[in-house]
């Protein structure tokens, strides 16, 4: 049965301060306040840069080692390909994370394609050739095209021991449904909420405005159950970070675990 890990999708946000960080709490000690509640959080700005290795020194110190991160990969490996994604951008990616990797707090690299991103065989290629040279940080896959769900896709990431990320997002065309995959020891699990009026129509702030009910939370659990019972670590993530309610909702599937 796999180990449980459940935290939030970023932690650095202005709207969480009096809904969950104190107001005169300076933004440089919000990762040691998460850290008292949480033991693992989900880095989303190394999409937009590639993080300095300071940085990630300071993060293990305000963290006080008790956190596990997983790393999300910088957008020219993602969302801007080009031939030197992996000869040039990857290196320089691998090397920023090298103080989480060589203190084991590295919980996984997660690669979120876009929907643009299609099965085609040059992306197959792509896909297979960057888990490679990520090795041997482990490493899990965020498809938010429907056409990569194929038992062959499903067969090609266990064989490179990559782990396939399970999605909670609106019922709208275009999107992933809520399946529970097991490709590696690791399960992934992202709540993006259910914010179906916004989520083609507001900005990032809004499609992520959304407050499950316990309820909604409920019906994943026979889910979250059978996806430990194949894996021997899971990561379940909120996303649904306006006004901290990723917070509300990291407690209240805490509590329901643990009933």
């Amino acid at each position: 049965m796999a180990k449980i890990f459940v935290g939030t999708s970023g932690f650095s946000y202005d709207d969480w301060k009096d809904n969950f960080y104190p107001t005169h709490l300076p933004n440089s000690d919000y990762l040691s306040f998460y850290s008292q509640e949480f033991n693992v959080v989900e880095l989303n700005f190394s999409y937009y840069r590639i993080p300095e290795l300071s940085q990630c020194r300071r993060m293990l110190e305000k963290s006080g080692h008790r956190v596990e991160f997983v790393i999300k990969a910088f957008k020219g490996l993602t969302h801007e390909i080009t031939n030197q994604s992996i000869p040039e951008v990857l290196p320089q990616f691998k090397e920023s994370i090298t103080p989480f990797s060589q203190t084991n707090t590295l919980g996984a690299v997660l690669l979120q394609f876009p929907q643009r991103f299609h099965y085609t065989p040059t992306s197959r290629v792509y896909l297979q050739s960057l888990i490679k040279a990520l090795s041997p940080m482990p490493v899990c896959v965020e498809f938010r095209q429907r056409e990569w769900l194929k038992d062959s896709v499903y067969t090609t990431l266990k064989e490179l021991n990559a782990g396939f990320v399970c999605v909670d997002e609106p019922p709208l065309r275009g999107l992933l449904p809520p399946l529970v995959v097991a490709t590696s020891d690791i399960g992934y699990i992202r709540f993006h909420g259910r914010n179906r009026s916004k989520w083609y129509t507001g900005d990032a702030k809004e499609r992520y405005d959304y407050l499950y009910s316990e309820d909604e939370l409920k019906g994943w659990l026979p889910k979250i159950s059978s996806l430990a019972e194949q894996t021997e670590k899971m990561f379940i993530f909120f996303n649904n970070h306006k006004k901290a309610q990723a917070i509300i909702n990291a407690r209240m599937m805490m509590d329901l675990l643990d009933k």
